[in-house]
């Protein structure tokens, strides 16, 4: 089932990712809400022009596409695109719900390294982790939220990559690859809320 997407990027440093991520999407691409004349570059609009227009944006959609790249800290709007994604937001009688969001890794000199450290630990498993000091505060906090817990390891205490965390992360290479399916993960956790600690705030 295709469901409604947004994008959201550093324009200057991924713009080229959310071009392969709209080719890759193929037939579903038609169901993008995302960019166009207006909002490719925002940098000569007010502030609350821009806002409007991405609350016009990402009001109508059902999962967000977030980049991860090296620059994404230098832009002032992921992190409210994110909030506004996971808020409820309603408008007369229709109620825009929380957004499943995914998170996609941008690859960077051949490889993940700048955010994603994978290591064996000593029971044998292979695990991932990551430097929450490269994403957003809000994004950082929907990590490693799933509650209760579930571990794919319980004597190392390994979690899901992709249900452990509201937010989870995928590299570009298997994002590309399919996305739908890391596009119904995301959605199907945004229908149960309640197995996860939200944090709406930027």
């Amino acid at each position: 089932m295709a469901h409604k997407t947004f994008i959201s990027y550093k324009y200057s440093d991924a713009r080229w990712l959310r071009e392969a991520i709209i080719d890759a999407l193929q037939d579903d691409a038609a169901y993008y809400r995302g960019e166009d004349g207006f909002s490719e570059d925002l940098s000569g609009y007010t502030a609350e022009t821009i806002k409007e227009h991405l609350k016009n944006m990402i009001y109508d959609t059902s999962v967000t596409i977030l980049i991860l790249s090296p620059e994404m800290l230098q832009s002032e709007w992921i992190p409210w695109e994110i909030e506004y994604s996971l808020k409820d937001v309603k408008r007369g009688d229709r109620c825009s719900h929380s957004n499943g969001i995914v998170g996609v890794i941008m690859r960077v000199d051949g490889g993940y390294s700048w955010i994603k450290t994978t290591y064996q630990k000593p029971d044998g498993c292979i695990v991932s982790t990551y430097d929450d000091a490269k994403v957003p505060p809000i994004v950082a906090k929907n990590r490693c939220n799933q509650i209760p817990r579930v571990y794919v390891c319980d004597d190392c205490k390994s979690i899901n990559e992709l249900n452990g965390s509201y937010i989870a992360y995928v590299t570009e290479e298997e994002f590309l690859r399919d996305p739908i399916p890391y596009i119904e993960n995301a959605f199907e956790k945004s229908q149960r809320l309640d197995n996860y600690v939200i944090s709406e705030r930027a």
